[in-house]
């Protein structure tokens, strides 16, 4: 398995999204939801989903993606399909768009939250 992020380990069709968001939560944490569902290709896929009102700039919506790809990317999960959602507020607009202690805390947030999902696909 390579550590890039190709285009053929994104989820990027709306059925696809779809498909998975139909699916309960697997995993919650205190910013983000995690959905999960075995796939026949061989590697674990991902899709970020950062809504406008839980992270108002660009800037925060962007870097909370790229630090949900370099986890998964270190992750080496199996072959599922993994959505991670933000689901609640990580800053205001009075705040900074992005503190170097916002992403640590989201990166460890993550971690936990795809390795959990790792360990359960590990026992099944």
């Amino acid at each position: 398995m390579t550590d890039e992020y190709s285009r053929d380990r994104r989820i990027v069709k709306t059925d696809e999204f779809s498909s998975v968001f139909r699916l309960r939560p697997v995993q919650r944490s205190p910013h983000f939801v995690l959905y999960a569902r075995g796939n026949d290709l061989h590697r674990a896929r991902l899709g970020v989903v950062a809504a406008k009102r839980f992270a108002p700039r660009a800037v925060t919506r962007n870097a909370i993606k790229r630090v949900t790809r370099e986890v998964f990317r270190q992750m080496r999960l199996p072959a599922i399909d993994c959505i991670v959602r933000l689901s609640g507020p990580v800053n205001t607009r009075k705040e900074p768009a992005m503190t170097a202690r916002l992403k640590t805390a989201l990166r460890a947030e993550l971690t936990t939250l795809l390795a959990s999902r790792r360990k359960a696909e590990a026992s099944q």
